[in-house]
This record gives C-alpha cells, structure tokens and sequence, in this order.
C-alpha cells in the first residue's frame, strides 16, 4: 500500500507541476506573442482580464497543489524502497519552489501594477503602462517556464527512477 501511495502522489505531483509547466509555456509561445501585435489598450485590457480569470480553483488547484504534492512525494520517498527517486524529486520541488518565488516575486507584483492602472480607457498613457508590464513579465515568464520545465523533467525522472528499480 505504502509504494501504491508513494506512486500516485508522485504521479499527481509530476501531472501538477506539468499543468504549470504547460500554461507558463502556453503564454510564452502564443499567448505573449499574440498579444504583442494588439494595440497598447487591448494589450493592458486582454491581461487585466486574464489575470482576474486565471484565479480559480483549478489554477490554484495545480499551482499549489504541485508544491504541496512534490514535498509530500519527497516525504513518502526519503527511506526504503523510496529512495532511489529521492533526489530528482526533491530536485523538482526546488525548482518549482524558484518558480514561485519568480511568480510571487515579479510576475504577481506586475500583474497588480497592470490592474492598479485603471480600465485601459482611463489610462492616460497607455504605452508607457504597457512598456513597464510586458517586458519585465514576458522575461519572469520565460523564466519561471524554464524553471517548472525542468521541475517536470526531474520529476518524470524520479518515476522512472523509481519504475526501473521496481522501488516505487
């Protein structure tokens, strides 16, 4: 039962982390770029709404639930037939653990900055808004894609790890 539990955690952890790891690569690749060739009040506007629509329960769901289920699998995996795959999943909540310290750290903060400017129809200038978001976001966001990325590949390993060992 205890490898069965090991397993599924460590599952949920790695199909957590790559919801992340899809959605930031999401925005980099076609949401970012997409948005670049709008003009400067459906830009601010398209990601004002889209910063108040992300915060649901399934966003928060895999957002938090990948911390929590990465330290929990790295808990399950710290001793006996668990511990092969130890390594990379503890390498995989720490970069994960980076990724939201970026997320909290700038991306959020320029998110609140974006909505504290007003309805893109009010905004005196909306250039200037516009040039002090998106560059700054779109580079944490590259950022933090890399890092969950890799969050992913460490825990992909692990459960291969752990597979190819027949210590789940």
């Amino acid at each position: 039962m205890t490898g069965d539990l090991r397993s599924l955690v460590l599952l949920a952890a790695t199909l957590t982390t790559g919801l992340m790891a899809g959605l930031y690569f999401a925005f980099s690749v076609a949401v970012m770029p997409g948005l670049a060739r709008a003009d400067d009040r459906t830009f601010i506007e398209t990601m004002q709404r889209v910063n108040t629509a992300i915060l649901n329960g399934w966003f928060t769901l895999a957002f938090g639930g990948a911390l929590v289920l990465g330290v929990t699998a790295a808990v399950l995996h710290r001793s006996g037939q668990g511990r092969p795959a130890l390594p990379w999943i503890i390498a995989g909540v720490v970069l994960y653990t980076a990724s939201l310290v970026i997320t909290m750290g700038f991306n959020v903060p320029l998110n609140n900055h974006l909505a504290d400017a007003g309805t893109p129809a009010h905004i005196h200038d909306p250039a200037a808004v516009r040039e002090r978001f998106e560059t700054a976001w779109v580079h944490w966001n590259t950022a933090r894609t890399l890092l969950t990325t890799g969050a992913l590949g460490c825990l992909a390993w692990a459960m291969r790890t752990a597979g190819s060992t027949g210590r789940v």
